[in-house]
This record gives C-alpha cells, sequence and structure tokens, in this order.
C-alpha cells in the first residue's frame, strides 16, 4: 500500500454555519471553507466535534462534506470524520469520503455506547473504516463521555495492523505525555501525531514532534502564524503569538459556540447560531471578546 503525502501542520476544522431558522447555510458553508484556506491552512477536517458533527443528520453530514471537496477543489488535503454509533454506518460515511475524493478520513471510536466496547471491537471498527475508505485514516482518540481513552499502545497497534491507519489525533489529558508516549514506542507505523483543543497546547506538542494540530476554524490564521514561528525555530515570536492568544483560549473554554460567534463578528458568517443550545453571551463577555479580537487584529490576515 502507497504512503502518502506526509500531512503536516495546521489542518483546521470548519464550523457548521447555521441560518436564523436552525437549518444548515451552503452557502454560509462555502464561505468558511474560503476562509479556511485563505488564512494559510494546510488541511480541512469536517465534521467533527468542533464542527457540531453530532447535531447534524446523516444526510446534512453526506451534504456537506460533498460541498467541502467540491469549494476546496484540490487546494489542500481534505480529511472527512466518518465517526459513527456503529462500524456499519461508519463505513457507509467512508466509503462516501472515497468516492467524493477526500484525501483521508477521521473517527473517534462509536460515541453513544461505550460499556462492552472493548478493544477487539475497537479494532474491528477501525478495520471496517479502512476497508471502506481506502484513503489514510486518523484515529481521534478524545476524552469521555464523548470519545474513549485509548493507550499508546493501542494506538499503534491499530496503526500496525490495519492498513490505512497511519496518524493519530491526540486529545486525552495529558495530551502532551501520551504524545510523548507515542513518538517513543513508535517503530514507524504511525506517520504522524496531530493536536487538538484549538492549539492551547502547540508549543509544548512541537517540541514533543507533533506532526500538527487541528483547531477550531475561527483563528486559523493566528493559529498558522504560532505554528509556522515554530517551525521556522522562532520560539520568541511563537511565545509571543500565544500569549496575544491565551485570552481567548480562556475565554472559549467557558462559552460554547464561541467558534462561531468569532467567525460571525469577524464576518465569515451571517449567523453564529448553534444547534442544541445557544451561547450564554451577556454584555459584559461580549464587550470583552470584542476586546481580545481587537487586540489579535495585528496576527489575523484575512480580511486585510
Amino acid at each position: 500500500m502507497p504512503h502518502p503525502r506526509a500531512f503536516r501542520g495546521i489542518f483546521t476544522i470548519p464550523s457548521t454555519p447555521f441560518r436564523e431558522d436552525g437549518e444548515i447555510d451552503v452557502p454560509g458553508f462555502r464561505r468558511v471553507v474560503d476562509f479556511c484556506i485563505e488564512c494559510g491552512a494546510h488541511g480541512l477536517v469536517f465534521p467533527v466535534n468542533a464542527s457540531e458533527f453530532a447535531s447534524l443528520s446523516d444526510a446534512e453530514r453526506f451534504e456537506l462534506t460533498e460541498v467541502l471537496v467540491e469549494q476546496n477543489a484540490g487546494r489542500i488535503p481534505a480529511i472527512i470524520g466518518v465517526a459513527a454509533v456503529a462500524k456499519e454506518v461508519a463505513a457507509r460515511f467512508a466509503r462516501h469520503a472515497h468516492d467524493i475524493g477526500a484525501d483521508g478520513v477521521i473517527a473517534m471510536p462509536p460515541y453513544v455506547k461505550h460499556a462492552g466496547f472493548g478493544e477487539p471491537d475497537i479494532v474491528e471498527y477501525y478495520r471496517a473504516i479502512a476497508d471502506a475508505a481506502r484513503i489514510p485514516v486518523f484515529i481521534q482518540n478524545y476524552s469521555p463521555p464523548v470519545g474513549t481513552d485509548m493507550s499508546a499502545a493501542l494506538l499503534l497497534r491499530l496503526c500496525r495492523e490495519v492498513a490505512w491507519v497511519q496518524y493519530v489525533k491526540e486529545e486525552t489529558v495529558p495530551s502532551t505525555v501520551k504524545l510523548t508516549q507515542l513518538q517513543e514506542q513508535n517503530d514507524g507505523a504511525c506517520l504522524g501525531v496531530f493536536g487538538g483543543a484549538g492549539g492551547r497546547y502547540l508549543i509544548e506538542e512541537h517540541r514533543r514532534g507533533s506532526a500538527g494540530n487541528m483547531p477550531g476554524c475561527h483563528m486559523t490564521d493566528v493559529v498558522v502564524a504560532l505554528w509556522n514561528a515554530l517551525e521556522a525555530g522562532d520560539a520568541e515570536r511563537a511565545m509571543a503569538i500565544y500569549k496575544e492568544m491565551a485570552p481567548l483560549f480562556l475565554f472559549e473554554t467557558q462559552l460554547p459556540g464561541c467558534y462561531k460567534e468569532v467567525l460571525y463578528r469577524r464576518g465569515v458568517i451571517r449567523c453564529a447560531l448553534k444547534r442544541n443550545g445557544a451561547m450564554p453571551l451577556d454584555p459584559i463577555a461580549s464587550q470583552y471578546l470584542d476586546e481580545i479580537l481587537a487586540a489579535l487584529a495585528p496576527l489575523m490576515r484575512w480580511g486585510r
């Protein structure tokens, strides 16, 4: 089985924009895809947790992944989220990703039923995805209750034993320590480990040998600037960018929906609605968010 070109860098996660009536906004989603690319993203990942994938119907997932690949038009790698409640459903998403010309797929183990789902079941789940996709597979290691915390040994076993399983997105806590375990035990079967958590741990992840990060897309240009500074060995600039980002990192951990509120304030989408509960934004938080974004403006390349 041939190895693809190595995936590396900021593989950003487009948000799913909704209209005010709660339906998906396809033209808005096309704008989000273009925004990600114009911000300098090295890849796209959709739909996953930061895309509100669990609130999308299967039909919406199929439609929006087709839009993503079409709008991207091969400009950067497109990785499709295929996590599902069972291996048969995940395989259906994976086969569709292959058929529309995606560059890879990513999945957590089943995210609803965990009890009784052991290591042999996890192996068969990823085997079903890989057999259907026949393109590189990322394992998303995400903390419970949504995710399943898999050991470094199991992650590497999957990379060794299941054809096409080649990458890991590591998000369990502490992700940095797990990343080092993966690096130290890797015999070459894993082609790269990506971080998550919006880039909060990117400096330390980079020092530990990460291949990149998969953040929400709202500040893609700024996260790309941070990554580029790290790749250039400019530790001083990297820390300066990180310090500017720190207030937003803290802000968004408290207020679910912040990603889309930022996209709305940046003029990328027309409505910040998220499904299953509005973002709890009061006047003080709103003003503070404006101040945070104003401080970050010099690092934003999009919209200039």
